[in-house]
């Protein structure tokens, strides 16, 4: 069909994974691509241009995009990316467009039809499409990792002739496909783990992973997941009460891990200053969410800060890509298996069928304009890079009092479709 393919290589010099592996540039050429890939894109991973080429790339430049019929991304385009393609590609990304309407709107007026990754429903044909759930599960493991590497001590219980080293306490935050992850690597590694969510349907699965689960069980606490499995926003007195319950436990941790991000929305403050100042000398917390503002108090976007007590905040950002060669090939998969659904196999060529649930759901812009209905309102402003959206302390501090139990008018969640996720969500 003579249709190209084409895998660039990252702008971000922070970003090492790439949206392509040997294997998916093979099944790519078997689909009837031409496949493209900038030199040097897969060397963040551990892929080199020879595997690429062997398995039937052609080894390119930059340049290359402009012939392009589909470019897949990790990230979404820059400026001088969009420059460069030719209107009407299909450009596959992890497009992180909430907050960042400029983007969108100059990815309309470049005029390529834009698919967003994370906007993936969770369906059962979607599965293997899924990155979010592909990447929170190694931002999960990485944490740990992570984690036990600043910790300085055994995690695991050892007892020896010249005593015993104890177990080191761990407490995971949000339980969704990073949080069981890092429950499993930390029990793997010998840690002691409580977990804790505002979603009753983890439970099971803390304890499944040999973790005690700790939340504040009552009414609003039954009902707080949406339809597509996230967590709702708690109100403030439930969050109150949460935070009265987590502030003595996490004084007595020597490692806390938190993963809460909310679609849309800045992450929610978990851990305040003062359960911050609570924590023993020496102590860890891994902070998955900084990216959106953070769910710890003091957490700063790629540092490892040290407060006065002696605590340790890590602030990482793109974790996954902390573990780039397993975090691509995962990816890469996930790109494939959502391209294959658009190519007419009989004529052998790109056919995107709009009316698809998965390509309605992750359609962010088409033929000149923006469709996906929550960016509908996006403007054709020039593009910059806003602020990072700040987020506020969403539960009390430790040494506040838990607000008294009453009747409280349940929070409408936001206004999204199904398939709507954050970046990291999962």
């Amino acid at each position: 069909m003579g249709q190209t393919v084409f895998i660039p290589r990252e702008l971000d010099a922070n970003e090492p994974r790439v949206a392509a592996s040997p294997e998916t540039v093979k099944r790519l050429v078997g689909l009837g691509f031409e496949v493209i890939v900038e030199k040097g894109a897969g060397l963040g991973s551990r892929i080199i241009d020879q595997d690429f080429a062997a398995a039937g790339a052609a080894i390119g430049k930059a340049a290359d995009a402009s012939k392009a019929d589909v470019v897949l991304k990790v990230r979404r385009p820059a400026d001088a990316e969009l420059k460069g393609y030719k209107p009407g590609a299909a450009v596959i990304a992890i497009m992180d467009p909430y907050g960042n309407d400029a983007a969108v709107a100059a990815m309309a007026k470049a005029g390529i039809t834009a698919f967003s990754m994370e906007f993936m429903p969770r369906i059962t044909r979607a599965q293997v499409m899924d990155v979010l759930s592909s990447q929170a599960n190694l931002a999960g493991y990485q944490a740990v990792i992570d984690a036990a590497a600043e910790y300085d001590r055994a995690l695991p219980m050892m007892m020896t002739a010249a005593g015993t080293v104890p177990a080191a306490k761990t407490f995971i935050m949000g339980v969704g496909v990073a949080g069981l992850q890092a429950i499993a690597t930390a029990r793997r590694l010998g840690a002691i783990v409580t977990a804790t969510d505002v979603r009753p349907a983890v439970k099971e699965q803390v304890q499944s992973l040999g973790a005690k689960f700790l939340a504040v069980e009552d009414e609003e606490f039954k009902a707080a997941e949406t339809a597509g499995g996230y967590a709702k926003e708690m109100s403030k007195e439930y969050q109150a009460k949460q935070a009265a319950l987590t502030a003595e436990h996490i004084a007595k941790q020597d490692i806390v891990i938190t993963t809460a991000l909310i679609p849309g929305r800045p992450a929610p403050k978990l851990v305040s200053a003062a359960m911050v100042a609570s924590m023993k000398p020496g102590s860890v917390i891994v902070d998955l969410a900084v990216e959106r503002g953070g769910n710890v108090e003091g957490a700063q976007p790629g540092k490892v800060v040290t407060t006065e007590n002696g605590v340790k905040i890590v602030g990482h950002l793109n974790v996954p890509g902390r573990v780039a060669a397993s975090a691509s090939l995962l990816y890469a998969k996930n790109l494939y298996a959502f391209l294959e659904t658009m190519v007419d196999k009989a004529e052998k060529e790109l056919a995107i069928k709009r009316d698809d649930e998965l390509v309605k759901a992750t359609m962010l812009t088409d033929g000149g304009k923006i469709v996906h209905p929550n960016f509908a309102k996006a403007t054709e402003a020039p593009r910059t890079e806003p602020a990072a959206i700040a987020a506020t302390i969403m539960v009390a501090d430790a040494s506040d009092k838990p607000a008294a139990k009453k009747t409280v008018a349940k929070k409408p969640a936001a206004a999204k479709s199904p398939s709507s996720k954050s970046k990291g969500t999962a």
